[in-house]
């Protein structure tokens, strides 16, 4: 929703006409501008940190920190759902790279049991799940990590901005701060502009910037999009009641689906409608599509086979009436009716796969 805000926009116009669009180098020859460094800071504040470090997406974020911290002597042991930007990092960095099931911290506790004779551990989860919108039980890892004296990194892509009582992500929410040691995050979900970053001790973030070489070799993020991400912090920052009407939204949803089907996940703003195949969940979105709502079908190979989806985001900027017509529509297509029961298992549909 505020990527059309106002003061947004007008933050990237003015931009625009101050610095011009491109920036033309990396950070690291001619490309450093005071804005990237103002909002590197103003992150920093926001997540509770040190420091922090702006990357131009955050697949480069999670990529080129994984990669410059641990190597061919370390091992990455990361959730089963884990974003594909950190599954490729962890591929990439050469460690040994294990993975438990989604959620089982007993499992990723016997990983790190067996894991002693590494050089340095480094556990990596996703803190809300973009395709399942469910969240890791960060203080059961926390506590896990510190036993072994594991590095703890955490995506809290779709978690800025949306959860805790000022927006400032899963760590607000769980009251951890100080106990994260890297924290990855973007600004092109909820702060509706673009790019990533990685936030933590200044350490740490002075290692980055020397040693990640999705930061050092590519062209440093547009003044614009830098003037648009401070703009939407702060947005977010003086008006919680962004957050607040988000998750009514969130309630609304849930309570108006869960009259048709049961146990619907309304972890986080992201709601996925399990369909099962392919074909199935792309003729829904498209019957969707042409009255007027956008609901994409998230398919393999980003999904697992069965497991085709509609996949709700939310916004704060969603009316009721937003949502009456989706209920509306899904009822006119006949979603609901019985004939398409199939579509409306608990769990994971066991149709046809595609």
């Amino acid at each position: 929703g505020l990527a059309n805000h106002p003061k947004i926009k007008q933050a990237a116009i003015a931009a625009i006409h101050q610095y011009g669009w491109g920036t033309g180098a990396s950070r690291l020859v001619a490309g450093n501008m005071m804005l990237h460094q103002e909002l590197e800071k103003k992150i920093a504040e926001f997540k509770g940190t040190e420091a922090a470090l702006l990357f131009p997406t955050g697949y480069m974020a999670n990529v080129g920190a994984i990669c410059a911290l641990v190597g061919r002597e370390d091992i990455v042991i990361g959730d089963k759902l884990n974003h594909a930007s950190i599954i490729d990092g962890c591929r990439q960095s050469g460690a040994s790279f294990r993975v438990y099931p989604h959620n089982d911290v007993s499992q990723l506790e016997s990983l790190l049991q067996k894991s002693s004779r590494y050089r340095r551990r480094l556990v990596v989860t996703d803190s809300v799940f973009s395709m399942d919108g469910d969240t890791a039980p960060l203080p059961e890892i926390v506590q896990i990590a510190q036993k072994y004296d594991a590095i703890l990194m955490i995506d809290d892509a779709h978690a800025t901005g949306v959860f805790g009582q000022h927006g400032k992500g899963m760590i607000e929410y769980y009251g951890l701060e100080r106990k994260i040691d890297i924290i990855m995050g973007s600004l092109s979900k909820a702060i509706g502009s673009i790019g990533g970053f990685i936030a933590g001790e200044k350490c740490l973030i002075d290692f980055l910037k020397n040693k990640a070489r999705s930061f050092i070799y590519t062209t440093a993020l547009p003044p614009a999009a830098c003037a648009a991400s401070l703009a939407g912090l702060t947005l977010i920052q003086e008006d919680t009641s962004l957050i607040d009407k988000l998750w009514e939204n969130v309630r609304y949803l849930k309570s108006q689906l869960s009259e048709f089907i049961s146990n619907i996940s309304a972890e986080s703003p992201i709601i996925p409608i399990i369909i099962g195949s392919a074909e199935d969940a792309l003729n829904l979105s498209t019957r969707l599509y042409e009255n007027g709502i956008l609901i994409p079908a998230i398919r393999p190979p980003t999904v697992p086979l069965g497991t085709s989806r509609l996949r709700i985001s939310l916004m704060a900027t969603h009316s009721k009436e937003d949502i009456n017509r989706l209920i509306d529509t899904l009822k006119a297509i006949g979603f609901f009716t019985h004939g398409n029961t199939k579509y409306i298992r608990e769990g994971y549909a066991q149709t046809d796969v595609g």
